[in-house]
């Protein structure tokens, strides 16, 4: 398993005001696909990029959360030896949902004993549909 990308993801109802804070510290949006997820809920997924080169994702639901949600995505080049790996040391998934699937990736929020998440994120190039 290789891990391809690296960096902090928010998952929020409040989209247009997070966005603006870090639009605020010099990141602009790059894109931002949408689906539904396995368990019916709405998504937007904003990847946002500043001059330095850094990255940050902000996700919105309309899952009813009581408060953002701070993860981790990490994008790897297998999601089955990830998944495994990250079960492996206690991660389960947030929701006890299956991962949500569309054309482009294959994504889940899992979270560690502790409490911390990791949103691990397989992309699905065009060559391998």
């Amino acid at each position: 398993m290789k891990i391809t990308t690296f960096n902090p993801m928010i998952v929020t109802n409040h989209f247009e005001e997070v966005t603006a804070l870090f639009e605020a510290l010099g990141f602009e949006k790059r894109h931002a696909p949408s689906g539904t997820s396995t368990s019916g809920n709405a998504y937007t997924d904003c990847r946002m990029k500043d001059a330095n080169g850094f990255y940050v994702d902000v996700a919105v639901t309309s899952a009813a959360i009581p408060r953002d949600i701070a993860s981790i995505r990490m994008n790897v080049d297998d999601f089955d030896a990830a998944y495994q790996l990250l079960t492996d040391h206690g991660f389960k998934p947030s929701n006890g949902t299956p991962a949500t699937e569309s054309d482009s990736a294959k994504g889940l929020l899992m979270v560690s004993p502790s409490g911390f998440g990791i949103t691990l994120v397989k992309h699905i190039r065009k060559e391998d549909r």
